[in-house]
């Protein structure tokens, strides 16, 4: 499952989720993947729990947010040697099922990231959320001066170049948006989107996500980041006129 691909693991930000941590992290172990994951101060088992696993564990003493929770884990994978880091969320929405199909495309396209876009099963979405996603894509993607397909989704590949940009100033959920468009814009690197499930049933504990609060730190950010560029129309057009890279490779392509 490693061939060609640079030394990686996998990244499980979260908090307070005892319900499917350990399904979560078990799945990916049996991967064979090394696992980091950091507790964003959970108040339940989750702690617990991960710490009867064979994995990395960071723990924050109180709640920093999503984003120094990815900013800490790429920085202790940059400690560790590893040159590449897939992320997902530790609630369930994401399956280890999808990795080999991700890692197909970052054979496939080394200089990009991969984004395990949530376009299947869309109608599982709460229509509250599709609309805050699509308004996100509409504009992150004119930021980023290219056309991204789900823009909002936590399971990622960040080759190298990516995970430099660490040290990027954007907190909570606006620090993913942050990395893409500078990855896009700063690194050059491109963007394929791989379709995964849209995964919202009954079981899963409610995403900390707030789509009003959240879109609206996401859009002011993104607004910044477009007139920071320049070239508004010239971005627009080019992030609005063609079509995403989509790549949906089966699992028995990565070998």
């Amino acid at each position: 499952m490693n061939a060609n691909l640079p030394r990686w693991c996998v990244l499980i930000p979260c908090l307070n989720e005892e319900a499917a941590i350990e399904r979560v992290v078990r799945s990916v172990l049996a991967l064979g993947a090394p696992v980091i994951v950091v507790d964003d101060g959970s108040d339940d088992r989750t702690v617990e729990i991960v710490r009867a696993l064979p994995v990395h564990l960071l723990c924050h003493d109180r709640r920093l947010g999503k984003g120094q929770a990815l900013r800490d884990g790429f920085r202790e994978a940059l400690r560790l040697g590893y040159e590449a880091v897939l992320t997902m969320d530790g609630d369930g929405q994401h399956l280890a099922g999808d990795i080999p199909r991700i890692l197909a495309a970052a054979r496939r396209y080394p200089d990009h990231l991969i984004i395990g876009a949530r376009l299947l099963d869309k109608a599982q979405q709460p229509k509250g959320r599709r609309r805050a996603n699509a308004v996100a894509d509409w504009g992150i993607s004119w930021a980023c001066g290219r056309p991204v397909a789900d823009t909002q989704s936590g399971q990622r590949w960040y080759p190298r170049a990516a995970l430099d940009l660490v040290d990027l100033p954007a907190q909570n959920f606006v620090f993913e948006a942050a990395i893409l468009i500078a990855a896009t814009r700063e690194r050059g690197l491109g963007v394929v989107s791989v379709p995964i499930a849209s995964r919202y049933q009954p079981g899963l504990r409610r995403s900390h996500f707030r789509p009003v609060r959240d879109v609206a730190r996401i859009t002011l950010y993104t607004i910044g980041r477009v007139l920071h560029y320049g070239h508004v129309v010239r971005s627009y057009r080019r992030s609005h006129t063609q079509r995403p890279l989509i790549l949906d490779e089966p699992a028995a392509a990565t070998g």
